[in-house]
């Protein structure tokens, strides 16, 4: 079976000490295909975070697919910023910053959505869309992922930058055949098609660590690759208490039209977001 795990905002230096143990442990338990950090492993970029968060990616058993955000760029050092924004990331988490990962299931395409220059906006340039183009390649079939730190939707009542890019990566995505997109900077859990291309699922992890939970729980994704070519998609949360506990799966399927949540007896409802 194919699975991942979808984590985001780690946010080391901010992060409840009580729920890393837990984290891991159920982590072990799912013995997942790959483990994807969607960006914000640190809350300032500093040093000490980013030993904290490598030590904590290496105590994670599965393969582990990360891309930046932009707190992991230095917010208090401006040279750097402006030399080296991503030299503490590279040393301490992947000197890659746009990686990818295969298995003949899926494919997935890290994408570094982080603007230096801009503290929250993300944005993709025509390179970021040129390079993902050419590694999907011809459709074999495979289930295609992209992972990037910004979302290329928010709700308009949201008081967020939106991402620079956003509209072309999405049709470009579609070009390629991309079946989903996996981010966070937004620190809530969600699933629903693309309102652009609902041939695209958009799927939201919470902050699975961090204490600036922003008034929802701590959680994380679990996303499954069912024989029917639909997604199965189970949040787990950490409510009250410092252990992750499984929220009712929701199975998606791809209908003519776009995604589609499917629910009772093989009934098909509009994708709902979580």
């Amino acid at each position: 079976m194919t699975r991942l795990i979808h984590l985001s905002d780690l946010h080391f230096g901010r992060t409840d000490p009580a729920l890393a143990a837990p984290l891991l442990r159920t982590l072990e338990r799912l013995e997942p295909t790959l483990v994807v950090i969607s960006g914000d492993v640190t809350q300032r970029a500093r040093r000490s975070q980013f030993e904290k968060a490598r030590r904590f990616i290496e105590a994670i058993e599965a393969p582990v697919l990360a891309v930046p955000g932009n707190h992991d760029t230095p917010l208090d050092n401006l040279v750097m910023r402006w030399l080296a924004p991503f030299a503490r990331y590279k040393r301490a988490i992947s000197a890659n910053l746009e990686p990818t990962f295969e298995t003949p299931e899926m494919q997935v395409v890290g994408i570094n959505t982080v603007n230096p220059f801009a503290w929250q906006s993300g944005k993709l340039s025509e390179r970021h869309l040129t390079r993902m183009m050419e590694h999907f390649g011809p459709d074999d079939g495979r289930l295609r992922v992209a992972v990037l730190h910004h979302p290329l939707e928010q709700s308009p009542t949201l008081d967020k930058p939106r991402t620079h890019g956003a509209k072309a990566a999405l049709t470009a995505l579609s070009a390629a055949g991309a079946d989903l997109v996996l981010s966070g900077h937004l620190h809530t859990a969600q699933a629903v098609p693309f309102t652009q291309v609902p041939g695209l699922l958009f799927v939201q992890a919470g902050t699975a660590l961090s204490t600036r939970t922003r008034g929802t729980p701590n959680t994380f994704n679990q996303i499954e690759l069912s024989e029917d070519g639909g997604l199965t998609i189970t949040v787990w949360s950490a409510a009250d208490q410092p252990t992750f506990l499984p929220q009712a799966p929701r199975h998606y399927l791809r209908g003519p039209v776009g995604w589609v949540r499917k629910t009772g007896h093989d009934r098909a409802m509009p994708l709902l977001a979580m």
